[in-house]
């Protein structure tokens, strides 16, 4: 439930930005900041906690942010390549974790 908390957080402060009376989908970069951080930073919480699906969510937010402060320039493809290398290197990671904390769940004494 807390999760969703935060996610509607995000969402609500997303919504809000855009209603400001700057062009459309354009954040001032102090604002892109700060929210790009703020994600960040409850994306690493998730993952401490090993709420997966909650740091997806996040991470699915974080590139939505993205797309909203970058500059209107499409990524190059060698751009587009090193993300999708970098979100599989990020996947595999949680997986490995989420293995792990699997493995300590099923090794442990009921």
């Amino acid at each position: 439930m807390r999760a969703n908390l935060g996610l509607l957080a995000i969402t609500l402060a997303l919504a809000a930005s855009a209603a400001n009376a700057q062009p459309a989908g354009a954040l001032t970069p102090a604002d892109c900041k700060a929210e790009l951080a703020a994600v960040e930073r409850d994306m690493d919480v998730a993952r401490s906690r090993g709420q997966m699906l909650r740091r997806r969510e996040l991470a699915e937010a974080h590139d939505l942010l993205l797309a909203r402060c970058a500059p209107a320039a499409p990524l190059s493809r060698e751009a587009q390549i090193a993300k999708v290398e970098k979100d599989i290197r990020d996947l595999r990671t949680e997986l490995d974790r989420a293995q792990e904390e699997l493995r300590k769940l099923k090794s442990a004494v009921p």
